[in-house]
């Protein structure tokens, strides 16, 4: 399908949605279904509900943000839970702001261009459609033509309240144009899109002395009072200030800590009582969701005038802190450099990974508990086994801070420094140790960070480039053992055969001479010893293995090479230490000779099949590991 087949199916798709009809029709319509009369927040909910729910470890996911927020599973629950869950259902959480409160690229932004962007979506969906009085700049719901003492009645027969009055001007067209007659009234349906400035509305702070409020509720268009002879003929006011086209969808304020005053009172009533004032007329009502986002500093700084109190109660906080897990930094990572002129240049695997070391360690507060340093404290926040702790543990640790992730090195800065590496660079791909280097040259040139954060910082690339060795060794290894998967299959059940019977009190046969022989403690050890199960704490493991196989047998299930985390690190370490002269011979000989080459080749080519790797980056991994076994 070419592109213009494309804008064809598209123009089609316009046309489908289109419709018109009478009030009378409408009702039909609401009669059917009840959801098309649902509120702004309800919209938002269902919005994000649509997209799907899924509960992990406890945990909600929201499949509706998964695609661009990463690592912020547990804010982003509490904003559905706390926020739009409630607000949907009416509860008095709508009658506030909602601010997003956060350090800079933290995800607040995008967040709310999510919300934005899902609307305009959700309103093309039969599910989410939104209809209303036609001609109407507000995009006034139809509902409000019901007259207020038939409310309830309404209420009764249809189960839909009905919020807020009828526009001054759609009121004068009920009059003029209606003669009255409100199952007349015509009615369309919307789609929202903010930049036709239908249902979505934005406001961005300027120049205080020149910003005018009638950038959020509208003007008197003078051009008009001629031919309508008035200041307050609704016909003679331009409805199209922020809020009036945010009407019935959301409404992002930039910044909104920036704002003067003046334009901060006019949230009161429209948060509190559902209107706001505009021009010479009563009151105007909006449904609408209110979405802030600023930076800590700034909220502070807000919450201590005194002048601003009567605006802290409407406000809901909501606190989006960094990422604090290193995997989902590397999905952070990756989704900007594939949105950036950077997504051809070749990333060796783990390059990312270790920036995502450091940044996730600038972020964590040091752990009071007992036994537990930053780095361990790193592993198990990404959910990785930490000898000795749990998921207790876990939660100790996070509710040690509770404000943990506001502080720290952004993922903007990272990118930043990752572009410079692959300018300097000037070939079309970098590795971790080019990456660490840039982060560790950019440092100087950060202005908002301390002397006291630069020593910091220092020693946490230093962290983070030890983290890496230990990886790019492992890597390397991996890549060395013939068959790697198959050599770890054969030496686990060597070792299970041991283990089974040294637990029964077994001998076993020798698959060679059919001898019977007493268990191979040598062996066992060899392999336990790698993860360091002490002496006295080897017949406890070995049980513990025993009992997992039972376990699965029970099931239905096949015990392998995957099933027992520890094991598997134990098995894959013994193959690696057997292993570690072949590696530090091969990839240190400054003149290879044939066989060393042969076999350089067959790794490095093992490495761009098998790991992701490309030919300059598996050499230099090779040059560098060669390097740190030789040390």
């Amino acid at each position: 399908m070419n592109i213009l087949d494309k804008v064809k199916s598209y123009r089609e798709e316009e046309n489908r949605l289109k419709w018109e009809g009478t009030f009378a029709d409408y009702l039909s319509i609401i009669k059917e279904r009840p959801e098309v009369a649902q509120t702004a927040h309800s919209r938002v909910y269902n919005m994000i509900k649509s997209a799907g729910v899924e509960e992990r470890d406890g945990q909600k996911m929201y499949k509706f943000f998964g695609q661009e927020i990463f690592g912020l599973e547990t804010a982003i629950e509490r904003l559905v839970e706390e926020y739009f869950h409630p607000a949907a259902r009416r509860l008095d959480v709508r009658k506030r702001i909602l601010l997003l409160m956060g350090p800079v690229s933290g995800g607040k932004s995008t967040i709310v261009t999510l919300l934005k962007r899902g609307l305009e979506q959700f309103s093309r969906t039969e599910e989410g459609a939104v209809y209303a009085i036609k001609g109407c700049p507000m995009h006034e719901d139809p509902l409000h033509l019901i007259p207020h003492h038939l409310r309830n009645e309404f209420f009764e027969e249809y189960g839909i309240r009905i919020e807020g009055s009828l526009s001054p001007l759609n009121t004068m067209r009920l009059e003029k144009e209606y003669d009255g007659r409100i199952e007349n009234v015509m009615i369309e349906r919307i789609t929202f899109s903010e930049d036709k400035r239908v249902g979505i509305g934005t406001f961005t702070p300027s120049d205080p002395k020149s910003q005018d409020i009638a950038d959020l509720t509208g003007s008197i268009d003078f051009s008009t009072i001629g031919e309508f002879g008035s200041e307050s003929d609704p016909r003679a006011y331009r409805f199209d200030g922020e809020l009036n086209k945010a009407n019935r969808g959301m409404m992002e304020f930039q910044e909104m800590l920036k704002l003067d005053e003046k334009f901060l009172w006019n949230l009161l009533s429209l948060t509190q009582e559902g209107n706001f004032k505009a021009g010479r007329f009563a009151l105007i009502s909006a449904d609408e969701l209110i979405v802030a986002h600023t930076n800590e500093t700034e909220y502070r700084s807000f919450i201590s005038n005194k002048k601003n109190e009567a605006l802290h109660s409407r406000i809901i906080v909501m606190p989006i802190p960094y990422n604090l897990k290193v995997s989902q930094e590397e999905h952070i990572y990756e989704k900007m450099i594939k949105e950036s002129d950077m997504s051809h240049v070749h990333i060796a695997p783990h390059a990312l990974k270790a920036a995502a070391i450091f940044s996730v360690l600038t972020r964590l507060e040091i752990p009071k508990k007992q036994g537990v340093d930053l780095i361990k404290k790193m592993r198990l926040y990404d959910g990785e086994n930490v000898e000795g702790f749990n998921s207790v543990d876990l939660e100790e640790l996070k509710k040690e801070f509770p404000n943990e992730g506001m502080n720290g090195i952004d993922p903007r800065y990272i990118i930043n420094r990752i572009s410079s590496a692959i300018i300097r660079k000037e070939i079309p791909s970098i590795n971790a140790l080019d990456v660490l280097r840039a982060l560790k040259d950019g440092l100087d040139q950060h202005a908002s960070i301390s002397q006291e954060d630069r020593e910091k910082y220092m020693n946490y690339i230093a962290v983070a480039r030890r983290e890496y060795d230990e990886i790019a060794k492992n890597e390397v290894q991996k890549a060395f053992v013939y068959s790697y998967e198959e050599s770890a299959k054969t030496l686990m059940n060597n070792y299970l055969d041991n283990v089974e019977a040294f637990c029964n009190k077994n001998k076993i046969l020798d698959p060679l001479t059919g001898e019977e022989m007493n268990p191979d403690e040598k062996l066992m050890r060899s392999i336990e010893e790698q993860i360091g199960i002490s002496e006295n704490a080897k017949k406890a493991f070995r049980e513990e293995i025993l009992i997992r196989i039972s376990a699965y047998a029970r099931k239905g299930k096949r015990f392998d090479y995957n099933s027992h985390e520890r094991l598997r690190e134990a098995i894959q370490k013994k193959l690696f230490a057997d292993l570690k002269d072949v590696v530090k011979i091969t990839t240190s000989s400054k003149m290879p000779d044939e066989s060393q080459l042969k076999k350089i080749n067959e790794v490095v080519a093992r490495l761009v099949d098998e790991h992701g790797y490309n030919t300059a980056s598996a050499n230099e991994l090779l040059q560098y590991v060669g390097s740190l076994l030789n040390r």
